[in-house]
Order: C-alpha cells, then sequence, then structure tokens
C-alpha cells in the first residue's frame, strides 16, 4: 500500500528536492504542499513535472482539511515547525521532522503528544548517510574516549546555532558519557565563552561563515592521541532525498517518538 504525504515546505531548497524524489517512489505518493509563499498554487507546476494536480496550502489547518496523507514530512522553519508537527500528532498522523532548531525541550514535549495519540515522529538532524555514519562512529568513539569536543559549521545566513545535526549528535553521545573537563570554566582565565556552549555537557562551537554547507566535526583527544570525524555536505541536496525517502519508508515500524536517522536504519 503506498504512503500517502504531505511536505511542509515543498517548494524550499530541500522540500522542493524531496518533492521531486518522491515522486519517482512507486510506492508513496505526494497528495499535498505547503508553502505559505506559493499556496493555492499546483506544485506540479511549481516543480516543473507532469502529474496530477498536487494541491499547496498555506498552513497545517488547511492541509489537514486536504487531501487525506498519512505521513507530515516537516521542512519549513523552527518558528512554526512545532506547530505543524503538534497540529498533525492530534490528527492522527505520523510526522518526519527535518526541520532544524528545535530544542529538547520542544521533543520531550512532542514525544509526550506522540504517546498519547499513538502515532509515530521521527526527528531527524541530517538525513545524509555520511551524517549518520558520524554520528554512529561518534558514539562509538565516546565509550573509549572521555575528552571530546563538537565544531559545528554553516553559512552565516542560517539563524539556528548549533545545526540540528550537531544538537542530535551532543545528544547521542552524552547518552555514552559526558566529557572530562580538566579546566573547570570559572578556572578558564580570559573569556570563558569561548570555551563554547554546554550542551547536554558536550562542549560545542558553532561557526557561521559565507562559502560553508553544514559540516560537523567531532575530536576525541587522549596523551599523544588524537581522533576526528567529520562530515560535509556539498551544494546538492540529493544526499538528503535519498535519507528522507528512507525515513518516510521507516515510519511505520515502530509508534511513539525517536530521534536520528539510525535509530530506524535496522527496523524491518
Amino acid at each position: 500500500m503506498s504512503i500517502k504525504i504531505c511536505i511542509a515546505g515543498a517548494t524550499g531548497w530541500a522540500g522542493s528536492a524531496l518533492s521531486k524524489g518522491v515522486l519517482k517512489e512507486p510506492d508513496i505518493t505526494l497528495v499535498s504542499g505547503m508553502s505559505r509563499s506559493n499556496a493555492g498554487s499546483n506544485l506540479a507546476d511549481i516543480l516543473d513535472v507532469t502529474t496530477p494536480e498536487i494541491p499547496v496550502f498555506k498552513d497545517i489547518e488547511e492541509a489537514l482539511e486536504g487531501p487525506s496523507f498519512d505521513v507530515l514530512f516537516e521542512f519549513t522553519k523552527p518558528t512554526i515547525a512545532k506547530h505543524n508537527i503538534t497540529q498533525a500528532i492530534k490528527a492522527g498522523k505520523d510526522v518526519i521532522v527535518g526541520t532544524s532548531g528545535l530544542s529538547d525541550n520542544d521533543y520531550a514535549e512532542i514525544e509526550v503528544l506522540a504517546n498519547q495519540y499513538g502515532v509515530s515522529v521521527l526527528a531527524v538532524g541530517n538525513f545524509a548517510i555520511t551524517a549518520v555514519l558520524l554520528q554512529k562512529f561518534s558514539v562509538m568513539a565516546a565509550k573509549y574516549i572521555p575528552n571530546f569536543e563538537i565544531i559545528d559549521y554553516a553559512s552565516h545566513s542560517k539563524p539556528d546555532a548549533p545545526s540540528g545535526t550537531t544538537l542530535e549528535l551532543a545528544k547521542k553521545i552524552s547518552e555514552v558519557q559526558t566529557s572530562t573537563d580538566i579546566v573547570k570554566d570559572e578556572d578558564v582565565i580570559g573569556y570563558a565563552k569561548t570555551r563554547g556552549e554546554k550542551i547536554n555537557g558536550v562542549r560545542v562551537h558553532s561557526v557561521r561563515l559565507p562559502n560553508y554547507m553544514i559540516s560537523v566535526e567531532s575530536i576525541f583527544g587522549l596523551n599523544d592521541e588524537r581522533l576526528t570525524i567529520r562530515h560535509d555536505s556539498g551544494m546538492g541536496a540529493e544526499p538528503y532525498v535519498q535519507g528522507a525517502i528512507l525515513a518516510i519508508k521507516k515510519i511505520n515500524t515502530f509508534k511513539g517518538f525517536r530521534r536520528g536517522l539510525d535509530s530506524v536504519l535496522d527496523e524491518a
């Protein structure tokens, strides 16, 4: 049976690429999209593809009144993402979250709702397989090396810091152990904030400069040795599309809330 989806942010950079990718999948049906700037349009025309009409709605309320769908794929902005997610959950829809900028507290509230309404919610900071592997390898390294920090790179125009990829990584590593501080913040001479922000006990440094896409570097150190694990994004959206399609196909393999594409990779 085909999985029917609505993509919130269907006309954006990532959303439009995902929309085109989904249209090539025989077991996924794109029934509608959401875009405030293109509300009332035909998504097929915007994407320049030959398919039956795909309506574009201005908000989640309109989308829920439109063609029935099974999964909301949230690819908008953090200022409206949580509202979209909660409304979809309350309507009994499964949700995949690709929007960055939501906090651990936001996800805690979303998890409660997912359990309450018996739906599946998968939050993914980065759909690229190499980013998923970075997380897996970093968790492995954290079991053996108690000293680590994360450097988060992105374009100067990215408003959220750190990225969703980095937030997800810090959360997963912190569940293994938190990094050992040799010099405490209160003992730093100079400016303690230059040592990075502690997120779940993990120090994170965010760089925002032109000519960067999303890149994440986890650095582990021991006496006389160092391990660096790094993921770099290119200019294209293809890595995100393949991972996102995989997430759609895996969304009905569990109930409740999960975080990270790696959490469903091994599900049947």
